[in-house]
């Protein structure tokens, strides 16, 4: 398979998920909904661990780890994806999310030495950080302070995510991907169904229509194990600064899906600041292309992968 088919694929995978927790949203509760993807697509990667028998980690730091950005990146990010996107538009919750990279580079700052903050990257965060407030001016006006909370979840999932990145870079580059993905879903996947059983109910009892079904075994099945064993197989096949753009993709193919199947509408306010989010992360992977080797790994692993 060529990298630039998986390349378009992944950004139509990653764009589409969007669509469809929108969709799911229409009749499951936002906490077990999430937790529930992820015990799907846990189940299956646990299992091709072993059917390919790949070694589980055995020092107490690596559990470490995984528990620790597992609940980052998949307890807390996809529990305030999920929850927010109750409240906003499935193309705005890519766009907020999309911020990923750019707090990624602020947290390498402190733990990675290699990557410190210079005036540029400081620049296209800055750009980043005026253009979601140019989207935040227009949301309490538009739909009330449930839009403007749903906002701040997809910038807070956005942020967590990132730290939970830079941990892995800096603590976890010897885990393998199955292993990471699948540990990291485990601790994510336990701290949503704690948190989400006891406030929505049995999930036996919710309101299981064929899109719900539908929904929950896309994002399980193509938007977390085939997505990410695809993401994986990309890095070591094409330069990860080239993967690094389908963070600014997905927040277009969302914006597009958005429009098409559910009739949302984007003002200009949300247009003119996604494209200065989007201008902002665009100037900083152009310029971390001109200084990082090829080989080297960047903060793409959740960017857009939801």
């Amino acid at each position: 398979m060529k990298p630039r088919l998986v390349w378009l694929i992944l950004c139509g995978i990653w764009g589409s998920t969007w669509l469809f927790i929108k969709l799911g949203l229409a009749d499951l509760p936002p906490i077990t909904f999430a937790g529930i993807r992820f015990v799907i697509a846990c189940t299956i990667l646990f299992s091709l661990i072993r059917i390919r028998r790949i070694q589980l980690p055995r020092a107490r730091r690596d559990w470490l780890l995984l528990a620790v950005s597992g609940i980052l990146s998949f307890g807390f990010n996809y529990g305030l994806v999920f929850w927010g996107e109750q409240y906003i538009t499935s193309g705005l919750a890519a766009l907020l999310q999309a911020t990923l990279p750019a707090f990624g580079l602020v947290f390498a700052h402190f733990h990675l030495p290699a990557e410190r903050l210079s005036w540029t990257k400081i620049f296209g965060v800055v750009l980043g950080v005026c253009g979601v407030g140019v989207v935040f001016s227009n949301q309490l006006t538009v739909a009330g302070s449930r839009a403007l909370a749903g906002c701040v979840a997809l910038i807070l999932s956005a942020m967590f995510a990132a730290y939970s990145n830079v941990l892995v870079k800096a603590y976890g580059k010897h885990l393998n991907p199955a292993v990471l993905s699948a540990g990291q879903m485990l601790f994510g996947l336990v701290l949503l169904l704690s948190v989400g059983i006891p406030l929505e109910g049995n999930p036996f009892r919710f309101h299981w229509t064929p899109m719900a079904v539908i929904a929950m075994f896309y994002l399980a099945i193509v938007g977390s194990v085939i997505a990410f064993l695809l993401y994986y197989w990309l890095v070591l096949n094409m330069d990860v600064t080239k993967s690094m753009l389908i963070a600014l993709v997905t927040p277009v193919v969302a914006v597009i899906l958005g429009m098409i199947v559910l009739n949302e509408e984007f003002g200009w306010r949300t247009l003119a600041g996604g494209a200065m989010i989007i201008s902002g992360i665009g100037f900083i992977v152009v310029r971390k292309t001109k200084k990082k080797e090829p080989s080297e790994e960047l903060f793409t692993s959740s960017a857009g992968a939801d």
